[in-house]
């Protein structure tokens, strides 16, 4: 395939390997039906001595693990049953605003005292419950809270979660590596690729205590107005999302961190963010079984230690209206019984809205737990939820045998993570691990497979220093999604000064005025060449606006998509345009690399794009891009 707008920029194709004819190798002698039986034998012996084993010593641990749970009081496992929210620094002395915090949401001052209250199983880490702020500072207080719990009577680890994604969402950012998100993944199209991202993500994590990670999302992203996955996901082919999330999972799998699968049964065709409302998939059950499923059954075969619920409504798998967090058809009955899952299901944060719609707070975590869920993540009040699980037990409506269910998964998967044997991490683990300048090297490697050039007019990239020495870098500036060195205004301007451009920024923002574009426009004038970033432009939006201006001024215009791919359906009249699927330092690194030529662009469209005239039109198809 050619873009006829191009000059000699192609599509790209595989290339024929090469043929040759070697010459025949000596035939090997072939064995006797006698020795082969014999060989088979022992080899099958051997496996069954060992399977036996391995049997045996999941029996005697599970028997320890049993005999934990029965030891503990009806309030210490409802307690184990929650991974909650904290704000601070310090298990011990945070902030006093961060005390303040936990005061008003949570009744305690501290981490400390949260665990010696309430006996939490697990604690999720938010940048913005100011948990992440240096990777030293994390190990110590996963430390401080590990000690903290053991202290207590009966006292077990806990285990520490975040949102680790990369990409447009990761709680640990620089100096901690950070790669490409999902669907920049999904762009470069390799397992190998995704592998090393959890197998390297998830050593930085552990390494700072963090030992459960809720990625990958496992959504199939076949809606491009969907708000709240987008990016986030691997694509729009389910068996191409499949075979990336499952080569995470084993990548998680080698550092000792149990990664997530989520958001089941699947959040990739909403238009409505569960955060904020209630969205309701309308597939068909054949539909769901060929679409959304796909990547939650590999993951499931790879071996994935959790998996995370959807806020949502899928009609087609259980009519009564529940969300499938609290829907025993759909958590029990499909993921459990139909899939074949034993491992842990938590909660996605049930402090969102698509949850809250249909009950109220009190009756979600009880609901949630007759459904067939293990852990309950973040509930808004920590006080309410806990009471409701602890009086429905009371009251009948809950067994504490059907407690003990979920606490032994929880407790399986701790002593999985070498949790129950030593919890604690140590300084030397994080200088020897966390942001490592090899590390750093692989995931710009791997950013620099994932840039996918969709337009390039007349040969305008890469660009050249000497016939565009002037280079004016425009745009939206969203916050840092990662703690990163932003605003990608900033970014991109550095990177092509350091490759030897005179860049300069001037960010317009996601709507910007009147005045700012024609500041823009007068600004363009000087320049050789403008590089404008896109956020999720829309046919009115006064983004739109700005970039049709600048290219009527005739200085050749860049556009990079920092978020959604599907912008450049709305931006017919730029000279070029890339996708780099996220505005992390990582990508747009990369991105003015391939702008400047020190990389060619290699990465391919994971998702379709539609026309912006006619949606029902595909204007660039899944593996889309072009090459220099």
């Amino acid at each position: 395939m050619r873009d006829s707008s191009t000059g000699s920029t192609a599509h790209r194709t595989s290339r024929p390997a090469r043929s040759s004819t070697p010459s025949t190798p000596p035939r090997p002698s072939t064995p006797s039906r006698r020795t082969v039986l014999a060989a088979t034998a022992g080899v099958t012996a051997a496996l069954a001595t060992r399977t036996s084993a391995y049997a045996a010593d999941q029996r005697s641990r599970d028997q320890e693990l049993r005999a934990l749970v029965s030891g503990m009081t009806l309030e210490e496992k409802v307690g184990q049953l929650f991974v909650m929210r904290v704000y601070g620094h310090s298990a011990t002395a945070p902030d006093q605003a961060d005390i303040d915090a936990n005061l008003k949401e949570i009744g305690v001052r501290t981490a400390a005292e949260l665990v010696a209250k309430y006996r939490v199983g697990g604690i999720i880490y938010f940048a913005w419950a100011h948990n992440t702020r240096n990777p030293h500072q994390i190990a110590d207080l996963s430390n401080g809270i590990q000690a903290a719990s053991l202290a207590q009577p009966r006292g077990l680890p806990v285990l520490v979660s975040t949102d680790q994604e990369h990409g447009i969402v990761a709680r640990v950012g620089k100096p901690a590596t950070l790669f490409p998100g999902a669907m920049a993944l999904g762009a470069g199209g390799s397992r190998d690729d995704a592998r090393t991202v959890g197998r390297i993500a998830g050593a930085e994590l552990h390494a700072i205590g963090i030992r459960q990670d809720y990625s990958p999302v496992s959504d199939v992203n076949v809606n491009p107005a969907n708000p709240v996955i987008g990016v986030r996901s691997f694509g729009a082919d389910p068996d191409a999302v499949a075979g990336l999330v499952a080569a995470e999972v084993k990548g998680y799998q080698r550092s000792g961190v149990a990664a997530t699968a989520k958001h089941f049964p699947g959040h990739g065709d909403t238009a409505v963010d569960s955060h904020f409302g209630f969205p309701v998939i309308t597939h068909t059950r054949e539909v769901w079984s060929a679409l959304d499923a796909v990547p939650f059954r590999a993951a499931i075969r790879a071996g994935i230690d959790s998996i995370m619920t959807a806020h949502i409504m899928v009609p087609a798998l259980d009519p009564s209206g529940d969300p499938a967090t609290l829907s025993h058809p759909i958590l029990t009955g499909i993921l459990r019984e139909e899939l074949g899952y034993d491992g842990v299901v938590v909660t996605d944060s049930l402090m969102m809205e698509g949850v809250r719609t249909k009950y109220g707070d009190d009756r979600v975590p009880v609901l949630a737990l007759k459904a067939g869920v293990d852990q309950l993540l973040n509930p808004p009040s920590l006080d309410v939820a806990w009471n409701a699980v602890l009086n429905a037990v009371r009251g009948g409506e809950l067994t504490e045998a059907r407690l003990d269910e979920s606490i032994l998964r929880v407790l399986r998967l701790k002593s999985k993570l070498g949790l129950l044997d030593d919890p604690f991490v140590t300084d030397s683990g994080v200088d020897r691990t966390v942001g490592t300048p090899a590390h750093l090297r692989t995931a710009d490697r791997i950013a620099d497979r994932t840039t996918t050039l969709l337009v390039n007019k007349e040969g305008l990239l890469p660009l050249s220093r000497r016939r565009t020495p002037k280079v004016l870098v425009v745009g939206a500036d969203p916050a840092s999604p990662s703690l990163s060195d932003g605003p990608p205004t900033t970014v991109l301007a550095g990177a092509l000064t350091e490759l030897g451009f005179t860049a300069t920024a001037l960010s317009t923002g996601t709507a910007p005025s009147t005045a700012t574009i024609a500041k823009a426009v007068a600004a363009a004038r000087d320049a050789n060449a403008v590089v404008v970033g896109t956020y999720n432009v829309t046919a009115t939006g006064s983004q739109k606006t700005l970039v049709d201006q600048l290219v009527a001024t005739g200085v050749p215009v860049i556009a990079i998509a920092i978020r959604n791919p599907y912008d450049v359906a709305q931006l017919p009249g730029v000279g070029a345009c890339l996708a780099a699927y996220s505005w992390t330092d990582v990508e747009l690194r990369a991105a003015a690399r391939v702008i400047a030529g020190r990389r060619h662009p290699r990465g391919t469209l994971p998702v379709p794009v539609q026309r912006a005239d006619d949606p029902t039109q595909v204007l660039y198809p899944i593996g889309y891009g072009l090459t220099y």
